[in-house]
């Protein structure tokens, strides 16, 4: 396993949003499949820390990477679209900002870590398909992971300590994401699985990370300052 330590993220000085611009389950729903997409074109101040649209809208900057991952194991092409349980990648977690450390199991020999997809900001689901979408700087550092808590993909962020689920299906996600938090936290506090549980009722967040990208994440949030 390696730990990805992002140092510093800096977005450029422009970015864009489009949505309805793929038929996907979203846009079905919402009646906007056939399009035409609609824009957001972005003017950035990193310095000031926001972002005003075209249309004068303006909302502070949270700059991270869409996408984080290794290799996938196994021979052939695989595309970035998808995040994977295995190996990460397009995780498109708005935790994960400068300050987070994320985990991922090595498949691969040198594991072939791969980062992208610059984003200035999104909410949580990346709803409409794209967030604000922009060049990024990135200083990060990768170490070898030893005696983790996990196998799994996992991160500690500003926000706490966070798990991931990505299937199709979002009960699926959401049962991985929960599980493998609730493993987590009884190996903080060394309670069994349904008091774990119960613990994690009163103070773990399940939120849905993206369903942008065929594959659905969720993530599972336990604040700072709750178990050692």
């Amino acid at each position: 396993m390696i730990a990805l330590r992002l140092r510093a993220l800096r977005p450029g000085d422009w970015g864009w949003t489009v949505a309805a611009a793929r038929d996907t389950p979203v846009t079905r729903r919402l009646g906007l499949a056939g399009g035409p997409p609609s824009w957001l074109l972005w003017d950035l101040d990193p310095d000031a820390g926001t972002g005003t649209a075209d249309t004068g809208f303006t909302r502070p900057l949270a700059p991270f990477l869409g996408v984080m991952g290794v290799a996938p194991a196994g021979p052939g092409e695989h595309p970035t679209i998808p995040p994977r349980a295995a190996s990460g990648g397009n995780i498109d977690c708005k935790e994960l900002v400068a300050g987070a450390t994320l985990y991922l199991p090595v498949a691969v020999p040198g594991a072939l870590v791969y980062l992208g997809d610059g984003h200035a900001a999104q909410g949580d689901g990346e709803a409409g398909g794209t967030a604000i979408e922009c060049p990024m700087t990135t200083e990060a550092v990768i170490d070898l992971a030893q005696d983790r808590p996990l196998g799994t993909i996992h991160a500690e962020a500003p926000a706490g300590r966070i798990t991931f689920g990505f299937d199709s299906d979002l009960n699926v996600a959401m049962g991985d994401a929960l599980d493998a938090m609730i493993s987590w936290m009884q190996v903080l506090s060394g309670l069994g699985r349904a008091r774990a549980l119960a613990l994690a009722s009163t103070s773990v967040d399940l939120r849905i990370t993206q369903v942008a990208n065929q594959v659905w994440g969720v993530h599972a949030v336990l604040p700072p300052g709750l178990l050692a």
